[in-house]
């Protein structure tokens, strides 16, 4: 959830030997190496990227603070000696659709991050086109490449016979969803980790919506990939977007998060002054209708840190998943993170709720205090640490609001404490049960999502553990009423145990139809689990090298973030997602039944 390209997170001075792996021993192994605890891309990872790529990050990018004290010497040095690779330019020679594609006249399929407005992550029988017993023959129909990318994060939407798909480099595919070929592509200014959201935008038109790693919002003509407009929602410089917008009723309502955490590991980084934020746009013109902090009060100066500089708050609970609109009663809830530097205003670590029409704020129910934590409490100068750093649980799921029996509701949400919690949106939050289902961890717990039906809440559980890789994952469903547990299926043992990034640890958001759930793994492994009682109908293993449709060499990794999508007989997911030290890859893979 919250990293880029964590290169050089703990710097002390310049180096004054220019040799790269001296430079890399000193000052970026602490995070990078194998069996490191930090969030940070391992060296494999990074050996992905272009120079060219890494270069920019330490001049401009995410590391530009952290790098500071390097020599341009020292630069070049260790971003020699990580990369080999010195075009970042992949040309794509194949791959374009022989015909244009048919007009769009409705969007039924997978809209969205959460298929639906209340981000249940259920997709019915009908739009799936996939039934239990068809599931242990998926097979893969065909295999689509990321140029210059070395993560595959964005999850795909599905909608009139086409996939809409972010990549790594920035750039947004629109592709045959039975062929793969691309009907259009159109580069934006950042890498796209949103997933595309789809709606009507006058005139006729349907518009394709997402947001990129500088804040900038964009919408798409979804029949040619023209821009219709652009919008930069936050302009603090360390602003990303991940959560994906969401369409609804002529408005795009926008989540805004940071990753300020990283250079606050720098003790000459005035932590911290970024707050989260939601932006409701209009959908037709990008016009900012409402704009809502998650920490209504600005920061301010507090205090010295131990290198004696000026430290500000509160800052931080941002928005990393997509928000729950509930239409019913005009509410839009979200779930922050965590705070980044002292005070703790009370909005971290919570579920909150606005008014739809306005933004006003009609509630919070903070849920772990004083959960106060940035990347200086990982490093051995903890400048600006907080005295007594919090456990770094942040909420990276989106609430699924849910009905029961007599008209009650519940938000049901999973937090990387390992705790799922079900609060009453009609008692300002109250909680109505919790329950544990890991020890949690800043890449514990529960990571991206949760899916459910009307029965059961379906949790895919992380608790990666880089040291002692077997301890982690596992997949469990909950009784939506009460809260018990109803099945735990353990991981399998992974077979590319010992390799970096390898962990059965499933982070991934899950994804559900009628009687199976499926949950990717660090591992690679895509697996189905019967929702009756967890057993394991299908597994695919997708680290392996893949032809592609666009001639891109392509191969998988990690499955992470975003989960599958599936619609009209067909599941579609990224493979390789590198970021949170996992093993990296630059592959969509798309499945139908006997790959026909």
């Amino acid at each position: 959830m919250k990293t880029a390209l964590f290169l050089c997170v703990i710097l002390a001075s310049a180096a004054a030997a220019q040799d790269g792996a001296a430079v890399f021993e000193k000052h970026c192994a602490l995070c990078h190496r194998a069996g490191s605890e930090t969030r940070a891309p391992l060296r494999d990872a990074l050996a992905q990227l272009s120079r060219q790529r890494i270069l920019a990050s330490l001049a401009t990018g995410t590391m530009k603070e952290a790098a500071a004290a390097l020599t341009a010497a020292d630069r070049r040095a260790v971003t020699e000696f990580l990369s080999k690779i010195d075009n970042p330019d992949e040309k794509v020679s194949t791959g374009a659709c022989p015909a244009p594609a048919p007009a769009i006249k409705d969007l039924a399929g997978w809209n969205g991050w959460g298929v639906d407005l209340a981000n249940s992550r259920f997709q019915p029988a009908k739009t799936a086109g996939l039934a239990r017993d068809d599931v242990p023959r998926l097979k893969l129909k065909w295999a689509f490449g990321f140029p210059n990318a070395n993560a595959a994060s964005a999850q795909p939407a599905v909608a009139a016979g086409r996939v809409f798909v972010g990549g790594g480099d920035g750039s947004v595919f629109a592709l045959d969803a039975r062929s793969g070929c691309t009907y259009w592509s159109f580069k934006a200014a950042a890498m796209v980790r949103t997933a595309i959201s789809l709606g009507a935008a006058g005139k006729g038109r349907y518009a394709a919506c997402f947001g990129d790693q500088q804040g900038n919002v964009y919408a798409l003509d979804a029949q040619t990939g023209a821009l219709l407009w652009k919008t930069r929602v936050e302009d603090h410089p360390w602003t990303r977007l991940t959560g994906s917008p969401v369409f609804h009723a002529g408005r795009l309502y926008v989540p805004v998060s940071s990753h300020e955490e990283v250079p606050a590991g720098t003790p000459t980084y005035q932590c911290c002054t970024f707050r989260g934020s939601v932006v409701a746009l209009d959908a037709s013109t990008g016009k900012q209708l409402w704009k809502t902090y998650t920490i209504p009060d600005p920061p301010k100066p507090t205090k010295l840190n131990t290198a004696g500089t000026q430290m500000h708050g509160p800052a931080g609970a941002a928005i990393w998943s997509a928000p729950t609109l509930d239409p019913q009663r005009k509410v839009l809830y979200v779930a922050t993170g965590n705070s980044y530097t002292e005070p703790d205003a009370g909005y971290s670590d919570a579920i909150i709720a606005l008014d739809m029409d306005s933004g006003s704020m009609l509630w919070v129910k903070q849920v772990t205090p004083n959960d106060t934590w940035n990347f200086s409490c990982a490093s051995p100068n903890r400048a600006s640490c907080a005295d007594t750093p919090g456990p770094d649980f942040d909420f990276g799921s989106s609430p699924m609001l849910r009905s029961l029996p007599g008209g009650k509701s519940l938000l049901v949400v999973g937090q990387k404490s390992g705790i799922v919690h079900a609060l009453d949106p009609d008692e300002k939050g109250k909680i109505v049960w919790q329950t544990r289902v890991g020890r949690g961890g800043m890449l514990g717990g529960i990571e991206f999502g949760t899916a459910a039906d009307d029965q059961a809440a379906y949790v895919a559980l992380s608790d990666q553990n880089r040291r002692q890789p077997e301890l982690s994952g596992g997949m469990f469903a909950l009784r939506i009423a009460t809260g018990e547990k109803i099945w735990h299926t353990p991981p399998p043992k992974p077979p590319c145990l010992g390799k970096p990034g390898c962990t059965p640890a499933q982070q991934a958001a899950v994804t559900l139809i009628p009687g199976v759930a499926f949950s990717g793994s660090m591992d690679g492994h895509l697996r189905a689990f019967d929702a009756t009682d967890g057993t394991i109908v299908w597994d695919f293993d997708t680290l392996a090298d893949f032809p592609t449709v666009n001639g891109v060499k392509a191969r998988g990794g990690s499955l992470n973030g975003a989960g599958p999508a599936v619609a009209a007989g067909m599941l579609f997911v990224n493979s390789g997602y590198g970021i949170l030290g996992g093993i990296p890859g630059n592959v969509l893979l798309a499945f139908s039944v006997d790959g026909k």
